[in-house]
């Protein structure tokens, strides 16, 4: 298929995310909507939660889906990301402690990028936020939008790597090139270390010889970069947001929290064995 021709073959997963280290940052990233960051950062978060770590998550995404996962009401939010990024405000001042600490959007971050426009040293935003608090997590783990605007480079700049969730279509492919280039250009001029760590499969329906090719592709032209967990189509992950919760609170026994505990341990061990 053409899209073989398109992707560019990254190096194989790096090592940042082996061990229960401290002060690990990983943004979730992709162009394109609905594919799945928003669970992925939430349920990878909750699961390294019930493996004994200490997880921030930080909603990047002016739509607040992460804020309004955990059962907070982004309109309502007084202080958000948009006040740590254009006022300075310290980040720990809209930390809210749900199942694991959150650090919530609101509404007013749809204005941060033509905000941040005019200062110097924007693309750092958020590192600099970051830098007081990145220590006392194990994990940071950052929602950013569906875009790869300022927000979404700022996350980059702070971030040791990147999961790229990509749903299991032919099309939602073809945006990995794009936003290669673009860690690509990071890695050039602000943040030298920053690459795919992984790329999760996501609305995998096994049924279906479509999304089976699209994982074909994958696998084919990042190799090991593609977790070995997928993560299926089932209503429990829309479900549990309703409630406020993750998947694993909401439906803690079944497949879809399952998922999210394999991937946790892939992340853990590096996408390999014990």
């Amino acid at each position: 298929m053409g899209l073989a021709r398109l992707l560019p073959r990254p190096g194989t997963r790096d090592d940042i995310s082996k061990g229960a280290t401290l002060g690990r940052v990983i943004a979730f990233a992709n162009q394109k909507g609905g594919v799945a960051k928003t669970t992925t950062a939430l349920n990878l978060g909750v699961a390294f939660s019930e493996q004994g770590m200490k997880v921030l998550l930080v909603d990047l995404d002016p739509q607040g889906n992460l804020t309004m996962s955990q059962g907070l009401n982004p309109d309502s939010i007084e202080r958000s990301m948009f006040d740590v990024l254009v006022h300075r405000v310290p980040i720990t001042e809209v930390i809210h402690h749900q199942e694991v600490d959150l650090a919530v959007s609101s509404i007013d971050l749809a204005g941060a990028e033509l905000a941040l426009a005019s200062m110097i040293g924007r693309e750092r935003a958020l590192e600099k936020a970051l830098a007081p608090v990145r220590n006392d997590y194990n994990y940071v783990l950052i929602d950013t939008p569906p875009s790869l605007g300022l927000l979404t480079v700022n996350a980059f700049v702070a971030s040791d790597g990147v999961i790229v969730p990509v749903q299991t279509e032919y099309l939602s492919l073809r945006g990995l090139v794009q936003l290669e280039n673009t860690l690509e250009m990071v890695r050039d001029n602000l943040n030298p270390d920053v690459a795919i760590m992984g790329i999760l499969p996501t609305m995998f329906d096994r049924r279906t010889l479509h999304a089976r090719e699209a994982v074909e592709i994958l696998q084919e032209n990042f190799g090991t970069l593609v977790f070995d967990t997928r993560i299926r189509k089932t209503v429990r992950y829309a479900e549990a947001p309703v409630k406020g919760t993750s998947v694993l609170k909401y439906d803690s026994n079944g497949n879809a929290a399952r998922a999210y505990r394999d991937l946790a341990g892939e992340v853990l061990r590096n996408g390999k064995a014990p």
